[in-house]
């Protein structure tokens, strides 16, 4: 069980960036206001974790301007699907190692 937690993903450990992981995995993109009145989040708060997030290289950012207004749209990279996936997996694991 020890080794199963030890792989764990860091980048998903705190709550507002599982939900935008888990939000993003089932949408194909996600703008800014819409993440953070899904997961009740502030724009400091939102902002920091989304940046962490495209640092790692798990989602992508991009910026535009809609009607004279900035529009911010986040997406999840290929890599951030597989490292979301990988790490449901193992939660999923931990979960049935402790049900033997």
């Amino acid at each position: 069980m020890k080794e199963i937690v030890l792989k764990l993903n860091k980048a998903f450990e705190n709550r507002i960036r599982l939900g935008i992981m888990s939000v993003l995995m089932v949408n194909e993109t996600l703008d800014f206001n819409s993440l953070k009145e899904l997961l009740g989040a502030t724009d400091g708060n939102l902002s920091s974790h989304l940046s962490a997030l495209e640092k790692e290289g798990l989602i992508s950012i991009s910026k535009q301007f809609v009607n004279r207004k900035p529009n911010t749209t986040c997406a999840v990279t290929a890599k951030g699907r597989q490292a979301f996936r990988e790490h449901l997996d193992l939660l999923e694991k931990l979960i049935k190692s402790k049900n033997k």
